[in-house]
């Protein structure tokens, strides 16, 4: 087995073993708490410019499955986890996690103490690291670079290369595409609709020729404030009166674009298993998340927006409700299934928004 460091900007160095490629990375260290769903996290492009550390122990006990990929490829920089499994175990089983990450040249590292390592980063907050095999690394030359590293403009990345359409009957959907996850469009399309997914950098008056019965705004990778041009092309899609759902990164933008902040969180919310109160029932859903950045509703006018949801565990926004709008927004993630269909409900709403547009 060869051997593999993880190094932190804070001078923290775990030793294991070196899994999937060899090369060297740097790369924002964040941590995931799902138990199972690991290649749903391995192929969501919000990943990007990030490298995942999972918290449950034991990784990859029922292989890899391709048709449960959220995108075509994995995205995350680097893997980090306490223990691969080497003998998946499931009908539906493919491949290995081990041959994935080589297929796709993503290192990682196994072995080490995953529970010390997030404990680092719930204390002192998301740092940067490097993977690498190095057996002779030098921390002097090293904690620079890792201080320096920016995540960057990562939604060009990700997003799609041209327009595409998912064929359907019912309502018509664009979907802006700033690092969409595949059940996007598929919770759209089961529900009938015709989805048409855009390119994340494409005009507001290119999707708004093509009339659509309503806008979705996807999830996506990054600081939301990096996505200036994008903003500008939300404030148009704003202004014109199609209903529009956002999800994640999509409900960041749109805050930004009517004048509402963002800022980091200390270590984000990644998981399946995060409690939000839908604050117009009262009830309590169990979501899933992926997010290191959160909208502020300190200094938010109720008359552009107020608060839909909020997260149970720590206050924090999660869905805004645009005032005199056909437009909501949220932190979480409706499509995917952890609780399992709790927050289905959100794209049957988003379909009753487009009733008044048929």
């Amino acid at each position: 087995m060869m051997k593999a460091f993880l190094i932190l900007e804070d001078g923290h160095v775990f030793t294991g073993t070196s899994i999937g490629s060899q090369k060297e990375i740097i790369s924002e260290i964040v941590f995931n708490t799902s138990m199972t769903g690991y290649l749903e996290v391995l192929t969501d492009p919000s990943y990007a410019g990030q490298a995942v550390c999972m918290t449950y122990p034991l990784i990859g006990n029922y292989g890899i499955c391709y048709e449960d990929q959220e995108s075509l490829r994995p995205w995350p920089d680097g893997y980090i986890v306490r223990e691969l499994s080497r003998m998946p175990s499931n009908f539906r089983s493919q491949d290995t996690i081990q041959n994935f990450l080589k297929k796709f040249d993503i290192p990682g590292i196994a072995g080490i103490d995953t529970r010390a390592l997030t404990k680092i980063l719930r204390e002192k907050g998301t740092m940067n690291g490097m993977i690498t095999t190095n057996e002779n690394y030098n921390l002097d030359e090293i904690i620079p670079k890792l201080k320096a590293y920016n995540t960057g403009k990562v939604v060009e990345k990700v997003t799609c290369s041209e327009k595409s359409v998912l064929k359907g009957d019912g309502y018509k959907v664009a979907l802006l595409d700033l690092g969409a996850k595949n059940n996007i469009a598929r919770s759209l399309n089961q529900r009938g609709c015709q989805v048409t997914i855009y390119p994340a950098l494409t005009s507001a008056e290119e999707i708004l020729a093509d009339h659509p019965d309503g806008i979705m705004l996807s999830n996506g990778p990054g600081d939301p404030k990096e996505c200036t041009s994008v903003i500008e092309e939300i404030k148009k899609l704003y202004q014109s009166d199609v209903p529009i759902f956002a999800i994640c990164l999509g409900h960041q933008l749109m805050a930004l674009a009517n004048g509402a902040d963002t800022h980091k969180m200390k270590y984000g919310h990644r998981g399946g298993n995060h409690p939000v109160k839908d604050l117009e029932t009262g009830r309590v859903y169990i979501s899933s998340q992926n997010h290191g950045y959160v909208v502020d509703t300190d200094n938010l006018d109720p008359k552009v927006a107020v608060p839909a949801f909020i997260n149970v565990n720590d206050g924090t926004n999660e869905g805004l409700k645009y005032t005199g709008k056909n437009i909501f927004t949220v932190q979480f993630h409706p499509e995917a299934c952890p609780g399992p269909q709790d927050s289905g409900y959100l794209f049957d709403r988003f379909l009753q928004m487009m009733g008044g547009n048929q």
